[in-house]
């Protein structure tokens, strides 16, 4: 089995990452595309130069990985904003896509502590619906995992067909070998985390130009909210 875990920044997506590359069962993938989408693009990110030296920027290439089994099985961090045009889709199609979300305001929030306010097309919400309009997948809320992450990852794994094992619920602190280098700057929480945080508290009020992003975003969230996993 290959999963393809779809999500926009600031999601818990390197959390779902840590907590499916516990089991003995599957190897991962952090953000395979991000060098690729630097490169092209001539974003300027936490550590940009960096990644694009140190990670493969070939989207060719990158799509060859992604089609490469794993131990047996493989889970891959994704983000859809990374797959701008040309870029190789059509290896996601073998795969067991899965869109995590967020609600917006949360992930505005979160992003702009750590880089700064965001753009639309930062969060990649827009991407994401995009996306999922073209591959289809499931839908699970990363509200609804921090709430009660044994009840919703059991459901996870029986719409996959997947049996659950308990080590998803913890892992060791610290970073993984396969993090990308850019973990030094947006992953301290999860490194200093043994499992997944508790529920989360009230929306947070966003102002001015967060405010603005939000509101394009909600949209899309919307849409993928309704056919999430319950």
């Amino acid at each position: 089995m290959r999963i393809a875990m779809w999500s926009g920044p600031r999601n818990l997506s390197t959390a779902m990452m840590y907590s499916f590359g516990n089991r003995a069962d599957f190897s991962v993938m952090d953000e395979p595309f991000y060098a690729a989408y630097l490169a092209r693009t001539g974003l300027s990110h936490p550590l940009s130069d960096q990644i694009i030296v140190a990670h493969p920027t070939d989207p060719v290439k990158i799509a060859a990985s992604c089609r490469v089994g794993g131990t047996p099985h493989l889970y891959m961090k994704h983000m859809p904003h990374h797959m701008l045009d040309g870029f190789p889709v059509d290896w996601a199609r073998d795969c067991v896509n899965i869109h995590l979300i967020r609600h917006p305001a949360r992930v505005i929030a979160s992003y702009a502590a750590k880089r700064e306010t965001p753009t639309f097309d930062d969060i990649g919400f827009g991407q994401q619906t995009a996306l999922f309009n073209q591959i289809g997948g499931l839908v699970i809320d990363s509200s609804d995992i921090r709430r009660d992450p044994e009840g919703m990852l059991r459901k996870l794994c029986a719409a996959i067909d997947l049996s659950f094992d308990p080590a998803m619920l913890h892992w060791p602190a610290g970073g993984r070998r396969e993090d990308g280098i850019w973990a030094s700057h947006w992953y301290g929480a999860v490194h200093q985390s043994t499992g997944f945080a508790g529920a989360e508290g009230p929306l947070p009020k966003l102002g001015g130009m967060d405010h603005d992003v939000m509101m394009q975003a909600q949209p899309h969230y919307d849409q993928l909210y309704d056919q999430r996993l319950r």
